[in-house]
């Protein structure tokens, strides 16, 4: 599960990319004659990404990057009282978040991820498959049971116990939550009546509660017949059971990069100039159905000359190099035509 990745990720926030001011790397790689980076920078945000952005905030030479990963709730407060340089989102920012500040900020997708449903049921170590009506009654209520013949008609080769389901949700504002429950909303008529889309929403099943992805998994792996919702990294960090989930085409599919990526190809031409989209429950039997853009949300507005620069370095480096290292990390490249209206993008930021 390539943990080596993972080591100090428990430690965000933290000042990463230390080597950016230890005068031993430099601009040209060669490590003469170069002064090395001064410029400090802030961010905070989304749980999501947090394993890839501690990776390219430690490869990318031009800036100190102190990010925060307090959930996508927590980016837009804190870019909206202006405590951080940029924040970071799963979910787009709304009109009326925009409105609210004084610097308009720009999307900037960074890698696509999938948010699955991960599980531990005492003696069942298979895959279950779970169709959308299902995983929307759990989360209602309607399925209090693991061996509800909704769970069990799907799943015949698999002895589930009769044992009550658990539920675990975020405690924060999260972006992987707005994910969730928007998908829901879309498979689930009942759902967006009753609960509807956000990054926090009123459960209708009170469950227990964790802290980032990393604290939903946790809560997961400690409670015997739980279920939670977490980015794919998170569950192959912790090597927990994951759904399957039954796609609009009536298929099983199972997060991965290719299906994830399928997800994102079958909306290309629907994405809009801003880049604010859902891609769940896309079309195609190929797509994962709860996959998903992350965000940078860069001011197009940067008075500090050495910090626009850092930052647009960044953003170009992110959008080329950065690339190669998601499918290790379980996420998504960004789509070639999407690298290339984000780079023309860049010179937007002012």
């Amino acid at each position: 599960m390539r943990r080596s990745l993972w080591v100090g990720l428990a430690a965000i926030p933290v000042l990463l990319a230390e080597a950016a001011c230890s005068g031993n790397t430099t601009a040209n790689g060669t490590g003469e004659g170069v002064q090395p980076a001064q410029v400090s920078i802030n961010a905070a945000g989304a749980t999501f990404p947090a394993a890839i952005y501690q990776k390219w905030f430690n490869e990318f030479k031009g800036a100190r990057i102190n990010y925060q990963s307090l959930g996508s709730g927590a980016g837009i407060q804190q870019l909206t009282r202006g405590t951080v340089d940029f924040g970071a989102s799963d979910m787009p920012m709304k009109d009326a978040q925009i409105a609210a500040m004084k610097v308009k900020p720009l999307h900037f997708p960074t890698v696509l991820g999938a948010v699955v449903p991960v599980y531990n049921i005492p003696g069942v170590a298979t895959d279950l498959k779970l169709t959308q009506d299902a995983l929307a009654g759990i989360y209602l209520g309607e399925i209090k049971m693991w061996n509800d013949p909704k769970i069990a008609a799907e799943n015949k080769d698999v002895k589930l116990p009769k044992a009550e389901i658990i539920t675990v949700h975020r405690s924060d504002g999260s972006g992987t939550t707005f994910i969730f429950t928007e998908y829901l909303g879309k498979i689930s008529p009942a759902w967006k009546s009753k609960v509807g889309a956000n990054s926090s929403v009123s459960w209708p099943v009170s469950g227990l509660a964790g802290k980032g992805n990393e604290g939903v998994a946790g809560t997961v792996k400690q409670t015997p017949n739980s279920i939670g919702y977490v980015e794919l990294v998170y569950a192959a960090k912790n090597d927990m059971s994951v759904g399957l989930i039954r796609n609009k085409s009536g298929q099983y599919v199972k997060a991965s990069v290719a299906s994830v990526t399928a997800a994102a190809a079958a909306v290309a031409n629907e994405i809009p100039a801003d880049f604010r989209v859902s891609i769940t429950d896309p079309p195609g039997a190929d797509a994962y159905p709860i996959s998903s853009f992350t965000y940078l949300l860069i001011p197009s507005k940067i008075d500090d000359p050495a910090k626009k620069k850092a930052l647009v370095d960044f953003l170009g480096w992110m959008l080329t190099t950065g690339q190669q290292d998601a499918p290790a990390l379980d996420y998504a490249p960004l789509p070639a035509a999407i690298v290339a209206r984000e780079q023309a993008q860049i010179a937007a930021v002012n």
